[in-house]
């Protein structure tokens, strides 16, 4: 079982030890990691980068927090983000393939939601969309998570490297 699959409150060293146990996966099979995230605000690239040699497999990451960004730097599409905002699984899942794109790495990550205290774009604080692009394919997940904006923001953090992980993991089964 890796670090990422148990229940409970998220910690700091938690999140470091998905870190840990993504970048030695990606490690092992050669590849590279790009971040893109809005709600997270960098808090994805910064815990990837607090683990020792990180700059074998992350090559960088982009905070689109303003949704003019995630269009004009991450090539999600207008129409998309006129139609749903940038609160989707779709939109985080462009978001992950523009940031894989834009930095040639193998994974991009992605994170896109609604941190609160209150509700934002249509959607109710909590409200998540994670998602990862890689040579196999490209997966999201929606979340709904409780918490204050910290707790929100950790929860993303948390299952966008447990995403990584768990189709990393599907790929070398």
């Amino acid at each position: 079982m890796s670090p990422v699959d148990g229940a409970g409150p998220r910690t700091a060293s938690t999140l470091v030890e998905a870190a840990r146990y993504l970048l030695s996966s990606a490690e092992e099979r050669g590849l590279s990691v790009a971040v893109a995230e809005s709600l997270t605000g960098g808090e994805v690239s910064s815990v990837l980068v607090s683990v020792p040699g990180a700059s074998t497999v992350v090559v960088g990451g982009v905070v689109a927090y303003a949704t003019r960004i995630k269009a004009e730097i991450l090539g999600v599409d207008v129409r998309r983000l006129e139609l749903t905002g940038p609160v989707d699984g779709e939109v985080a899942k462009q978001m992950a393939n523009g940031v894989a794109a834009l930095l040639g790495a193998d994974l991009g990550l992605a994170t896109t939601g609604v941190a609160g205290p209150g509700p934002a774009d249509g959607r109710r604080a909590g409200t998540v969309h994670v998602a990862v692009a890689s040579p196999w394919g490209t997966v999201s997940r929606e979340l709904h998570l409780d918490g204050d904006r910290t707790q929100v923001r950790d929860g993303a953090t948390t299952a966008v490297l447990a995403l990584a992980v768990a189709l990393l993991d599907a790929a070398g089964s």
